[in-house]
């Protein structure tokens, strides 16, 4: 029987948990599946995510935190029971955008800045996967998104570790999907274009490179936090149903240019 439009995009009833969901990226992403009609999970380390919680629920809907470094492999599997016994023992929809960024040139980078880079936006996005894959196994059916970048495509600079994290996910996203989506699992991951947020203040603040990205982006401006509401919802619906292993940009046109 098919459904109508409204009902593919409705995430009415469904659970989420959002990592990284403090601020940017995650917070509108969270924001858009709560209005989508989702209960969900915010979990971050950051001080102010309870604000952000009371900020969302004003929205409507039921929104939950857990906070905590999603570094540390105890803990982060502590944070995830957590937050699925705080959406009634199980979940839908898992969306992966904590990350953090550390610059240096290559030749000076530390090995303890690449762990750390490596830790939160790929070993640690793994290991959720694999929590949330096996309850939504058991169920049939689930929705994951990671967070892929522009830096899944091309290399960047002086920024080695946060590279080499995000080709990573590309690649992990497809290597779940193979695995996964014949037993009713969509692994996906969006790969936002150069966003106005925290993250990327030094590149808007650096007068050259602010300059040469822009004149790269066909639309002719940032991304903002609000840009990836829309592939959020689909990607978390029934609307997404037959999508699996792709990496979408939302550039603006800059792979395209």
């Amino acid at each position: 029987m098919k459904q109508s439009v409204a009902a593919l995009f409705s995430l009415s009833d469904k659970k989420a948990i959002i990592t990284g969901a403090g601020g940017g990226l995650g917070k509108e992403i969270a924001a858009g599946l709560l209005e989508a009609g989702a209960d969900i999970v915010l979990i971050d380390s950051s001080s102010h995510l309870e604000d952000t919680a009371s900020e969302l629920a004003l929205l409507g809907g039921s929104v939950f935190t857990v906070r905590g470094n999603l570094a540390d492999s105890i803990e982060r599997e502590n944070l995830f029971n957590k937050a699925v016994h705080k959406l009634g023992g199980t979940l839908d929809i898992l969306v992966n955008c904590a990350g953090i960024q550390r610059r240096n040139p290559s030749e000076i980078f530390s090995l303890e800045d690449w762990q750390a880079v490596i830790d939160i936006n790929l070993t640690a996005v793994f290991s959720l996967c694999q929590l949330a894959g096996r309850i939504m196994l058991d169920k049939g059916e689930g929705k994951i998104i990671n967070m892929a970048s522009m830096l899944s495509f091309f290399g960047g600079l002086t920024v080695p570790a946060y590279a080499a994290s995000k080709g990573g996910v590309a690649q992990l996203t497809k290597a779940l999907s193979n695995e996964w989506a014949s037993r009713g699992i969509n692994v996906n991951a969006i790969a936002p274009g150069y966003m106005a947020t925290e993250m990327n203040t030094a590149l808007i603040h650096d007068a050259d490179r602010n300059e040469k990205i822009l004149a790269r982006i066909p639309a002719h401006r940032w991304g903002e936090p609000e840009d990836l509401k829309g592939i959020a919802i689909f990607l978390s619906s029934a609307a997404s149903d037959y999508v699996n292993g792709s990496v979408i940009p939302v550039d603006g046109g800059y792979l395209g240019y």
